[in-house]
């Protein structure tokens, strides 16, 4: 047991060196864009091109891999990301830097896909499990819900010491942080990781019907809709606080610290709460999301209620990669690892669309009304979230009512 509790602590550093690999570039990209001699704009594709990649590719590298010892998989694809930082620190060209972003992006939900499946996995203790409230289940959320830790003391730690290391040492040292990391997970998992073979293969034709359901669809409309609640706001944190609230740049730093860290907290608050009750859980967190977003328009411009406020937007903000997971985890039983990274991929377009919309009211309206914009996605998503439930109840009563007529019919044949 304690061998299988090591190997999801190393899953979950392998998803920090990950989200360190992926969002650290962005407190550094001035550097970079001065040391490869290019315009920031261009500097920018580092980053946009990353998630463009996986939100493209995510579920199709999903498939190909799905036939792959798990062991395998998870070695390969962390060990391209500590290549990756390794070229990082060393190269002085624009177009080997891009290309070593594209590269590990396709990797990307590979490894976040298939280290939530292998963590549930690997801490099921009967086979068949228990159902929905069943010990098997409850363990299979705690795994996923330390790995996903991983992403969030990536964000409250990784992204500011990469920062920092880049700032008070050097770019290139950054970078061997970040590659240092990786390195150490690689080892992680062969060291602590069983052999995990596939065994019986599901094929690339029933992982992919679990698309031929219009609840699928509503599910991913809803994950993409509470990224997009989560990012529109999030992604101009700075500009609010620093507009709005009017704080400088050493407490803006200072309360991005902050709301990573309590993201960390909030992450195993709301994996408890998914072990109770996972479906009450997933409507409650739109709804806590649009509380949050009024909350902070009508604090925003005090200083000392912002600061609290801060902590609380954290806390919410957390929850929202684990219960989407689970969620949309709900109907992707039969095709886990698939499902998986779908979550990445539409998870990863909420956040696209998110900014976008954040962008576009900044420029027209200001930063003051940004949190609107993330309380009318979180009003979507709970609405597309009901809809998707009421199919669940029509369902259920669908197959009382042809029981009934069947009842009925056989008392009349009987008389």
């Amino acid at each position: 047991m304690r061998k299988t509790s090591a190997a999801v602590l190393v899953l979950a550093l392998g998803v920090f060196g990950i989200i360190t690999t992926e969002m650290g570039i962005v407190g550094v990209l001035p550097r970079l864009s001065a040391e490869l001699g290019v315009p920031p704009s261009t500097a920018g594709w580092l980053v946009g091109a990353f998630a463009l990649v996986i939100a493209v590719t995510g579920p199709f590298t999903t498939l190909l891999a799905s036939g792959i010892d798990r062991k395998k998989v998870l070695a390969a694809s962390i060990a391209v990301f500590a290549l990756s930082n390794a070229v990082y620190a060393l190269t002085t060209q624009y177009e080997v830097m891009l290309a070593f972003r594209i590269i590990p992006a396709v990797f990307h939900p590979v490894f976040f896909s298939v280290a939530l499946a292998t963590a549930a996995r690997m801490v099921v203790t009967k086979d068949g499990g228990d159902g929905e409230d069943g010990e098997d289940a409850k363990a299979a959320t705690r795994a996923t819900t330390t790995v996903f830790a991983g992403v969030t003391v990536g964000f409250a730690f990784g992204v500011p010491l990469t920062s920092y290391l880049a700032e008070h040492l050097s770019l290139p040292a950054a970078f061997w942080f970040g590659a240092l990391v990786n390195l150490i997970a690689f080892l992680g998992i062969l060291r602590l990781l069983p052999s995990l073979p596939v065994g019986q293969r599901v094929s690339y034709g029933s992982q992919l019907s679990v698309l031929r359901q219009p609840r699928m669809w509503l599910t991913i409309t809803s994950v993409v809709l509470i990224f997009a609640a989560m990012f529109s706001v999030y992604g101009y944190f700075a500009e609010y606080l620093g507009q709005v609230t009017d704080m400088d740049g050493s407490w803006v730093s200072a309360m991005l610290m902050a709301f990573g860290i309590v993201m960390i907290l909030g992450n195993f608050a709301f994996g408890s709460l998914l072990q109770r009750n996972p479906v009450r859980t997933a409507l409650a967190y739109p709804a806590l999301c649009l509380l949050v977003y009024v909350l902070v328009y009508a604090i925003g411009p005090r200083f000392v209620p912002m600061v609290l406020g801060v902590l609380v937007w954290g806390a919410v903000h957390s929850g929202g990669l684990i219960v989407t997971q689970s969620w949309l985890g709900r109907d992707a039983r039969d095709a886990p690892e698939f499902g998986n990274s779908l979550f990445i991929s539409f998870s990863n377009l909420g956040i696209t669309l998110g900014t976008a919309a954040g962008g576009w009211v900044l420029s027209a309206a200001g930063a003051r009304q940004l949190p609107w914009v993330g309380a009318g996605f979180a009003v979507a998503a709970l609405v597309v979230m009901l809809v998707r439930l009421s199919l669940d109840r029509a369902g259920r009563r669908t197959p009382r009512s042809g029981e009934a007529a069947a009842s009925h019919a056989a008392v009349r044949a009987a008389g």
